[in-house]
């Protein structure tokens, strides 16, 4: 009996749900379906089918078998693709999600730079500030701000995030700076859609105590990006990731308010299924990603940039 081959038709088999499908999968016919499983009962002296006319279903004795054969054909092909994915060419289709901004801003680029070094990968990218199931909708990767969604994912941390608390000149000029986290709830905020707590806002002091303030305002959007053009035009207050924000703080387009008081950092993070052998072109472009941002990314933001002080655009 090949055992390899056995295992593999009992797995298929109660995974198509009949013989026929499982033949049909396997590229064999029913018959030879058929003599592998029972080749394969006959050597573990024991039933693991029930067979009717109409229907298979698992004896007791064949639920336990079929869930340590899954786990066992599981760990086989990831060891396989172990050794082998060093001297595989990456290729094929990279189906992969990312937030709007960070992907516009800082994955395209790389996926640029990427696709000159690896000429036989092809891009297929979902851009959305909600959580997209990488599983259900068949996706290799995903890159995620802050939690990953699943601990059935894998995830290798890319880089970190910092929010930024900014606003336009004029906005300022024409409501003043607040000076502490509570003054923010008589300010015009601006709020995003799959921030944790919509209209709460958090921070820490230098003493480590932590200040959380109900916000509200004139705007609310599913697009960071969208809400800093906001601050940028003078509407309200934005609470961004550096990402965003940092050239129009560059500019002096905004400005940092509340340096003393610092809200949560996120990591950034590439996440793929950890029940998927990772392939050679996942885990070429993961390495890609982790050196491009390791060490400090071109969007952090120093202490100096960030500090509450009168600001000129252009200096």
């Amino acid at each position: 009996m090949d055992r390899f081959l056995a295992l593999t038709t009992f797995a298929r088999v109660v995974e198509q749900g009949n013989f026929a499908r499982a033949a049909d999968k396997l590229g064999m016919s029913t018959s030879a379906v058929s003599r592998h499983v029972s080749e394969l009962e006959a050597h573990l002296a024991t039933r693991l089918l029930h067979r009717t006319t109409r229907r298979l279903s698992l004896t007791e004795t064949g639920q336990a078998f079929h869930e340590r054969c899954v786990q066992l054909l599981a760990d086989l092909a990831e060891a396989e693709e172990a050794v082998t994915a060093a001297t595989l060419v990456p290729r094929g289709t990279l189906r992969l999600t990312s937030s709007v901004t960070f992907g516009d801003r800082h994955l395209a680029p790389a996926i640029a730079d990427f696709a000159v070094l690896h000429p036989q990968v092809e891009f297929d990218v979902e851009l959305s500030d909600r959580v997209v199931d990488i599983v259900d909708e068949g996706l290799d990767l995903a890159v995620r701000i802050g939690g990953i969604g699943s601990q059935t994912l894998i995830a290798r941390k890319l880089a970190s995030t910092q929010l930024v608390l900014c606003a336009a000149p004029a906005y300022l000029e024409r409501h003043g700076r607040p000076a502490v986290p509570e003054d923010l709830a008589g300010h015009v905020c601006l709020t995003y859609e799959y921030l944790a707590a919509k209209n709460q806002w958090r921070f820490r002091d230098s003493a480590r105590r932590e200040h959380t303030v109900k916000i509200g305002g004139r705007a609310h959007a599913n697009s960071g990006q969208f809400l800093a053009a906001l601050a940028v035009a003078g509407v309200g207050i934005a609470l961004e990731p550096d990402f965003i924000v940092a050239p129009e703080i560059r500019a002096g387009r905004l400005l940092p308010i509340l340096p003393g008081f610092t809200p949560p950092a996120s990591d950034i993070h590439a996440a793929y299924p950890s029940r998927r052998h990772l392939s050679a072109k996942v885990r070429a472009f993961v390495d890609f990603l982790a050196r491009r941002f390791a060490g400090t990314p071109e969007w952090s933001l120093t202490a100096e940039v960030l500090a509450d002080k009168p600001h000129r655009p252009g200096r």
